[in-house]
């Protein structure tokens, strides 16, 4: 029985039409034949003109079919799942609790962007003179590429031109890109153990075989490289990852002589590479390459803003050829203003003079932490990895009580990082992260990190 009303304001077809629809949602199937139109106008009282309108709706947007002759019937176009009745939508979850301490070993401190300089270089990178109705270029803007490629050549020793870049959209994007060019050549994947999980993650889902290289003093064993089958290979030779070794000269040359005897490449993640606070930053491998052995990978992300999603990877001209004629060429990674704007940033000097203020601020609380550590941790710890980055490994030197540990950090909503979660391997650290923090804020948030370390003793 359809509740028809002729006193409401919407009209009286319309009721017609959404009562069938939802008879038809909960009672019929597909061919059931549904009501004349002479028996609802009798019925109900209605003209066949009404009753007809319905119908029509009903027809038009596929709910009924017509037959001559015979009259109207469940469309089988319409789909049965609607016939059901929809499940209940899940609960929402409550939301965590935040935690009031989060040392988290890769994030820049909110202030340190210099968001009213990128309003006004954004402001000032839309002009005439973009065409808005093309299609950026695929390779990324060439401004951009020019700009990053004057940058690495002066500053990170890297020998290339802007030809050989690609900008791509945070580092597993430029990571899944790597993957596609090159696997009709390689179909094992060499990485360092531990290493960085993400790099792992990418090309496993691309079905390569995994390769984990055990580390030497030096950095990546190359004895074990040679006995494995990877001839591609992955590594953070400027700041291991997550031990923060460092891979002298005399290894990185024996790598590379290695790499070029087997017909292999070398994917050179030079992360941290702006944030080292001992010494100047290493060179990349990638200078010392004579033999185009070697993909730079680089990001934004670490000394700029990870919210930007802006990487780069310097190719080989033999992958920039293979890149040039795949799909992946045609559209740009990332939004063309990002592009513009990172590139007035670099072009204009800002981006050197943001480093060094960077590296100044994550170098005074790098100190700080150390420091802060002595007062609160005392002789109980030893520091792993140190000077560069933005988190210091350290463990306790003492026996300790790992399980109140955990407990006592949840009750305190502290939040810290263990290496073996994320790298695999047998090296364990806590992962002390201080570039999110304000100087003041570090300083509350270790002294109460403290204060939980030291009842685990």
């Amino acid at each position: 029985m359809y509740l028809l009303n002729p006193k409401s304001k919407k009209p009286l077809h319309i009721q017609l039409y959404e009562a069938l629809k939802k008879e038809i949602a909960s009672q019929h199937k597909v061919g059931d034949k549904l009501p004349s139109i002479r028996h609802i106008a009798a019925e109900y009282h209605l003209s066949k003109t009404t009753v007809e309108s319905a119908y029509a709706q009903l027809y038009a947007e596929g709910y009924v079919e017509s037959r001559a002759k015979s009259g109207y019937f469940v469309s089988a176009l319409y789909d049965e799942d609607f016939a059901h009745p929809s499940p209940p939508l899940p609960t929402p979850k409550a939301k965590k609790t935040p935690y009031r301490y989060d040392f988290f070993p890769a994030q820049l401190d909110k202030e340190s962007f210099p968001l009213k300089l990128w309003k006004r270089l954004y402001v000032k990178s839309i002009n005439e003179s973009i065409d808005f109705g093309a299609y950026p270029n695929g390779q990324g803007e060439l401004g951009l590429r020019e700009a990053i490629a004057h940058y690495l050549n002066h500053s990170r020793g890297v020998k290339c031109d802007a030809s050989q870049l690609v900008i791509c959209s945070g580092f597993s994007d430029a990571m899944g890109l790597l993957a596609k060019l090159v696997r009709h050549q390689y179909s094992h994947f060499g990485i360092e153990s531990p290493g960085y999980h993400v790099a792992k993650g990418v090309f496993e889902a691309y079905g390569y075989s995994i390769n984990h290289i055990p580390l030497s003093p030096q950095g990546i064993c190359l004895d074990a490289l040679k006995t494995s089958a990877a001839k591609l290979l992955y590594i953070t030779p400027s700041h291991q990852y997550p031990t923060g070794i460092t891979m002298p000269l005399s290894h990185r040359l024996k790598l590379l002589e290695y790499i070029d005897q087997v017909d292999g490449l070398i994917i050179e993640d030079d992360y941290d590479s702006e944030l080292v606070y001992a010494n100047r930053p290493i060179p990349a491998l990638q200078g010392l390459d004579k033999h185009h052995r070697v993909v730079y990978m680089g990001t934004f992300a670490k000394a700029l803003s990870p919210a930007l999603r802006v990487s780069y990877m310097v190719l080989p001209p033999r992958l920039v050829e293979t890149f040039q004629k795949s799909p992946d060429a045609n559209f740009s990674r990332v939004n063309l203003m990002t592009q513009l704007t990172l590139e007035a940033f670099i072009s204009g000097g800002h981006w050197e003079r943001h480093l060094r203020k960077v590296r100044t601020l994550n170098k005074k609380k790098h100190n700080l932490m150390l420091q802060l550590f002595q007062e609160h941790l005392g002789n109980t710890y030893h520091i792993l990895a140190q000077g560069g980055g933005l988190a210091i490994l350290i463990m306790p030197s003492v026996p300790f009580d790992w399980q109140k540990f955990h407990t006592l950090l949840a009750k305190h909503h502290i939040k810290i990082y263990l290496a073996k979660e994320k790298s695999g391997g047998e090296f364990e650290a806590i992962r002390m992260g201080f570039g999110g923090f304000s100087q003041e804020a570090l300083k509350e948030a270790v002294e109460v990190f403290g204060g939980v370390w030291r009842e685990c003793i």
